[in-house]
């Protein structure tokens, strides 16, 4: 299993969520590699992540933007460097635990795509109410059954995977990898997570331009395809 994993400015969660991938994996996984996409931070967030993965002898591959590029391009550039036979992604912010992945990697026996879907939400309202509408939004666009359109903890084969071509360079990645799932003729299914707070570091998402860059997305992706 590939672990994708998104980071802008998150080099103090990866001091702590890197050995507890450590951990994790290996109890999901014979082999297992984690790629970092490193958007832009000025933070060292890569080195950091090099020299803890170093240290735990940790496979590890780092993806650099030299400028923040958004989260669905991250995202996208990290699924596209994951080699092995199944490929998971998560944020870096530490709200979603991937120890939760053990609840999705089972049910591959039977689906292509394993997502989660936030039981509770540790965000301020305003994000709340925005990721509704877009779910909302998604659903009545793409007609597709989905509960939680962008949670972050998702788990896919690698050769379904390598079948899409992800175009969304906003956070609408999530909803493509949905609608090209089902395209192609697979199965998807979702499993309720725990939600954390952030403890460390600074969100970023809920601003206005993503928001309408996501929507745009949405619309280019229903008639691109």
């Amino acid at each position: 299993m590939s672990l994708v994993l998104p980071a802008h400015n998150e080099s103090e969660n990866l001091r702590w969520l890197l050995p507890h991938v450590n951990d994790v994996l290996p109890k999901l996984a014979e082999r297992f590699d984690v790629v970092i996409v490193d958007d832009g931070s000025t933070d060292g967030t890569g080195d950091v992540a090099k020299s803890i993965a170093r240290d735990l002898g940790m496979e590890l591959k780092v993806v650099r933007h030299e400028q923040k590029s958004g989260y669905g391009a991250a995202v996208g550039d990290g699924l596209r460097a994951a080699d092995l036979d199944y490929v998971a992604f998560t944020d870096s912010d530490g709200q979603l635990d991937v120890a939760d992945f053990a609840k999705l990697v089972p049910l591959l026996n039977d689906a292509d795509m394993v997502a989660g879907w936030r039981m509770t939400r540790e965000d301020p309202a305003f994000r709340s109410v925005i990721s509704g509408v877009f779910n909302q939004l998604v659903l009545w666009t793409l007609r597709i059954d989905v509960r939680d359109v962008n949670c972050a903890l998702k788990v896919i084969k690698g050769s379904v995977l390598r079948r899409m071509t992800l175009h969304s360079r906003s956070a609408l990645i999530n909803a493509e990898m949905f609608w090209k799932v089902r395209r192609l003729g697979g199965r998807y299914v979702q499993v309720g997570v725990p939600h954390h707070p952030r403890t460390m570091g600074r969100r970023s998402g809920g601003r206005l331009i993503p928001i309408l860059r996501a929507c745009k997305e949405l619309i280019q992706i229903r008639f691109r395809d």
